[in-house]
């Protein structure tokens, strides 16, 4: 058996059908799970619960954890830790192995032009200091043997039918799907790498059936050279047959626009991402798997093709 804890979001759902390659014996996990084949089992559960967590992990083999909280630096300080700490207790006495789907919110700002699994934890802000903790629990409990278990980290992602969650998908393809201006956080001339989702959920579930890449951090596979914010606007207009417009939000705006909204309000500490080239390397687990990551032009043209065509 093999569990995916927070099976309902895009991760989640693309995962469990990459699952499927290495196993029929899956249990989807969430408040609310729907099955996405047809022999999944369903398991309703409150994962802020150690009793629910033990529940949701007896009998699996592998335990993926693709749960996401709300963004609010506040609410993540609450959950993160203690989940994490129950995940490990409930894991360690099942006799389960951990796929953590991480972030990069740990690195420090310096580090993200080139962003490899050994670039520097550092971080400078709330929500980065909370994942550092996390990581740090989880590398604490595999190298003193408590658990087996690996990080895969991605950069942003982007993929088809994300509904929340995705910084392109709010400020670009949606507002330019609408015939509105594309809102490009910090500045348009860097670069920005973006994971496209069905990689992810591929390349996780490879490396949950992969024996010795547990014990690891692991970036997912991502293209190369990515595009910058103007052309990362560009491809996509072009591909849903649209103008290109767009308007920069500084980071004046969006602190101005968090009095507002609270969603805006956890933004200005991670403006440092689009500020600055933001670069990421997969290449450690592309040569490990052979594994050429879908190109930003073939992702863009999937995108639009499911979610935006009229």
């Amino acid at each position: 058996m093999q569990c995916i804890l927070g099976s309902g979001g895009a991760i989640g759902l693309d995962l469990a059908k990459e699952l499927k390659a290495f196993t029929s014996d899956i249990r989807l996990v969430s408040r609310n799970p729907r099955k996405v084949n047809p022999s999944d089992h369903l398991l309703s559960a409150d994962l802020t619960d150690p009793i629910d967590i033990r529940k949701a992990v007896k009998g699996c083999d592998v335990v993926y954890v693709v749960i996401g909280f709300e963004y609010k630096a506040s609410v993540w300080d609450r959950l993160w830790p203690e989940f994490m700490s129950n995940v490990i207790q409930a894991t360690e006495k099942e006799n389960c192995k951990i796929v953590f789907f991480d972030n990069i919110y740990m690195y420090h700002p310096s580090a993200i032009n080139g962003m490899k699994e050994d670039a520097k934890v550092d971080p400078k802000s709330k929500k980065g200091k909370i994942r550092a903790e996390v990581a740090e629990m989880l590398q604490g409990a595999w190298e003193s043997n408590r658990v087996e278990a690996l990080i895969a980290r991605s950069a942003d992602f982007y993929g088809p039918s994300i509904k929340s969650n995705s910084m392109l998908t709010e400020t670009v393809f949606k507002p330019l799907h609408k015939g509105s201006k594309a809102n490009w956080l910090g500045s348009l001339d860097k670069k920005h790498s973006f994971t496209y989702t069905k990689d992810a959920a591929k390349a996780t579930a490879l490396l949950g059936n992969t024996n010795d890449a547990y014990g690891q951090v692991w970036h997912l596979p991502t293209a190369i050279d990515p595009p910058t914010g103007l052309e990362w606007v560009q491809l996509i207009a072009h591909e849903m047959y649209v103008e290109p417009k767009v308007q920069r939000v500084s980071p004046i705006l969006v602190k101005l626009l968090g009095l507002f909204m609270p969603l805006m309000r956890e933004l200005p500490e991670m403006m440092y991402q689009y500020t600055s080239d933001y670069i990421f390397d997969s290449s450690k687990f592309n040569d490990r798997f052979n594994f050429t990551p879908t190109s930003y032009e073939k992702g863009i043209e999937e995108i639009v093709k499911k979610d935006y065509r009229l």
